[in-house]
């Protein structure tokens, strides 16, 4: 894995240049985005890509039951349900297997999938059109995979804490979740204020009272999080970084294997409880036991699982750059300038 990361991430250079702040931020990518060489096609018997197909789908039924069996009764469970509502992507999405570029379905011609989009028939097999997906998707994909790779560059910030949910609901009487706080509202107001708040992803910053807007601004960043300075800001420590590697692999389609887009959502679930457990909720009836993060005790036990998710998601965020470009050599394309 090691060596794939290493592969993955000499494909793109960096530089990026210092924002100043309130500046607008315009990221320039590369023009081109590579398409993969003909190179020998990994060919599949039918009975093996079916059984693939089978045991991905029973993975996914695993870890989608719980939100499956609670549609419809208007309970929505605050961490699992989290990656069906906050993502826009379906139980069904994550059940449909793709084997990925460069890969061809031997006798599959008469199957439903041959008639999918993305997908070209040549005979009795069937394969993705990677072609056609570039084409269509260029400007997304240099986007993906210019921040994923910048993002794993970077060196993680373990001092933040999970403070971004509190900065959600400091000085704030109404809250996002139904769930009560752990703390009282003034207690849980002063663990924000003796804190350093240092929030670097607009999609958890976005979310900050107006209150807890001008705490953040304060800190070391060049500029406030936002969407178009994402791929300057964006850093591996980041939970709803790590989590948002698998909305960004679910968004390459087939391009992406069916066992890599199920590693991206186990993280993402794993991730999602830490950020709960961190949080300032108290989720007790959910069975979900706190990570303190206002003690000492509860800091050392978020930053080591932080440090473990890091990790992770930098494994996966090169298995996702290599899927895209499969057959590659190691080169430089340019990235922010």
């Amino acid at each position: 894995m090691a060596e794939l990361c290493s592969i993955a991430l000499l494909l793109y250079s960096v530089n990026v240049a210092n924002a100043k702040r309130g500046a607008r931020f315009r990221p320039e990518y590369p023009r081109i985005v590579p398409i993969p060489p003909s190179t020998p096609p990994l060919r599949l018997p039918r009975s093996e890509w079916l059984e693939r197909e089978r045991a991905h789908q029973d993975r996914a039924d695993a870890a989608t039951r719980g939100r499956r069996e609670r549609a419809g009764s208007g309970r929505t469970h605050p961490v699992d349900d989290f990656l069906f509502t906050y993502y826009p992507f379906r139980p069904g999405l994550l059940r449909r297997w793709h084997p990925g570029a460069n890969v061809v379905l031997e006798n599959a011609a008469h199957e439903e999938r041959a008639s999918w989009k993305w997908y070209l028939p040549d005979g009795d097999d069937v394969s993705v059109d990677v072609a056609a997906f570039h084409t269509r998707n260029e400007r997304s994909i240099r986007f993906i995979v210019g921040l994923l790779t910048r993002t794993a560059q970077r060196a993680g910030n373990f001092g933040c804490f999970g403070l971004h949910e509190w900065a959600m609901v400091y000085r704030q009487g109404e809250h996002r979740h139904e769930s009560p706080l752990r703390l009282s509202q003034g207690d849980t107001d002063a663990v924000v204020e003796s804190h350093r708040i240092s929030c670097t992803h607009f999609d958890a910053f976005r979310f900050f009272t107006p209150a807890a807007v001008d705490l953040n601004a304060e800190q070391a960043h060049p500029v406030l999080p936002s969407r178009e300075n994402q791929p300057v800001l964006e850093q591996p420590g980041c939970l709803h970084a790590g989590m948002d590697v698998y909305k960004w692999a679910i968004k390459l389609g087939p391009l992406i294997p069916g066992d890599l887009l199920l590693d991206c959502f186990d993280l993402a679930r794993d991730i999602r409880e830490l950020d709960m457990q961190a949080s300032p909720y108290d989720l007790a009836d959910w069975g979900t036991v706190p990570v303190a993060i206002e003690t000492p005790a509860g800091k050392a036990e978020y930053v080591r699982r932080q440090r473990g998710f890091t990790e992770r998601s930098n494994e996966l965020r090169a298995r996702v750059v290599a899927a895209v470009t499969p057959g590659r050599a190691a080169e430089s394309v340019p990235g922010l300038r």
